[in-house]
């Protein structure tokens, strides 16, 4: 019998992290008889007076967010990470290790209207998140190790606000996922002597297989190892490390591609399309300010989890809790997918 990718069970590495991915496209073929969540509906005002995110509303802390009309961001009223807060005692016990956090938290409105969310805006509208993004991560990084920009899209993904916007922590440590990369990518280089992911978006451009959007400063891929059906990643092709890289030229373009992108998303299934996704690039901070960042190339990564409708997700539970990550649509099928759908108008213009 001869191996057929499409076909038969067979497990990926993940050179980012060293993880393998189970693959079981096989699976595909199984009657669903689970949850069914109902669709979502473009029901949303375009201001809630009881919605804090809104302009001129107050926040359960009292404070009035003000009148703006673009984008707004402020100290998360409920941060997980402060930035006083006294020092662990060391500890000598292997078995019971504690470390320093510090950090801020802040919340990024994307725009003042509730009913909008990325793909509905316009590119210029995203350009403007952008330019805020990075804003605030020239700021932060002067001082943090980590600044992790991050969005949250949909009830399904925990968002507790249906408001457009994203958080931005900020660590005075390295978290464990870059912290992997840092180690995997660092290690690729020193053999190399090339960044990994400008090596690996160099075969995904030759091979085709996996590709959703390129143009000349952006690749969107479904990784070969993507542990969510519809995983992308969105890769800088310009030797970018970090986001205050890109030039006017790039950022406006990566407004364009982000726009088709969840595009794609929310006209796979025509429904507001969930995710979590988020930014990373070479580490900050006066730790890292004079190290060698030449391993680092920068790319965001979206984490979606429907998978077969509005209505149908992927569950992270049993086997992938316990043993390994799993997934029954390849990676080249989700690919064929994205590619397929249209990117350049949403279903609710239709």
């Amino acid at each position: 019998m001869q191996f057929v990718a499409s076909e038969h069970p067979h497990r990926r590495l993940n050179p980012l992290n060293g993880q393998w991915v189970l693959v079981c496209p096989h699976r595909t073929q199984r009657p669903w008889s689970g949850q069914q969540e109902k669709a979502q509906k473009n029901e949303l005002p375009e201001f809630d007076p009881t919605n804090p995110l809104c302009p001129g509303v107050t926040r359960p802390n009292g404070i009035q967010t003000p009148k703006y009309e673009s984008t707004y961001v402020f100290e998360n009223d409920f941060p997980a990470l402060v930035e006083v807060v006294p020092v662990p005692p060391n500890s000598d016990d292997p078995l019971f290790q504690i470390a320093p956090a510090r950090g801020n938290c802040r919340v990024m409105c994307f725009h003042p209207k509730s009913n909008l969310t990325l793909p509905t805006m316009s590119a210029a509208e995203i350009a403007v998140v952008i330019d805020e993004w990075i804003s605030q991560f020239n700021e932060l990084s002067a001082k943090y190790a980590w600044v992790q920009i991050f969005e949250n899209k949909g009830a399904t993904m925990g968002c507790s606000n249906p408001h457009p916007h994203c958080q931005i922590w900020s660590c005075s440590f390295l978290p464990t996922e870059p912290q992997l990369k840092q180690e995997r990518l660092r290690a690729y280089y020193a053999t190399n002597e090339r960044p990994m992911l400008a090596d690996y978006v160099e075969r995904e451009l030759q091979r085709q297989e996996r590709i959703v959007i390129e143009n000349p400063d952006w690749v969107v891929v479904v990784p070969f190892w993507a542990t969510w059906p519809f995983e992308t990643m969105l890769i800088s092709r310009n030797n970018n490390k970090r986001i205050n890289d890109l030039t006017t030229k790039q950022r406006y373009n990566l407004a364009l591609t982000m726009k088709e992108l969840t595009t794609k998303y929310d006209n796979l299934f025509q429904c507001s399309f969930p995710y979590s996704m988020g930014w990373h690039g070479a580490p900050t901070g006066p730790e890292h300010a004079h190290a060698s960042s030449a391993h680092w190339t920068l790319h965001a990564i979206y984490y979606p989890p429907l998978l077969r409708s509005a209505s149908v997700r992927k569950f992270m539970v049993g086997f992938e809790l316990l043993a390994m990550a799993q997934r029954d649509l390849t990676p080249e099928q989700a690919a064929q997918r994205l590619r397929d759908v249209d990117g350049k108008r949403h279903y609710l213009e239709k």
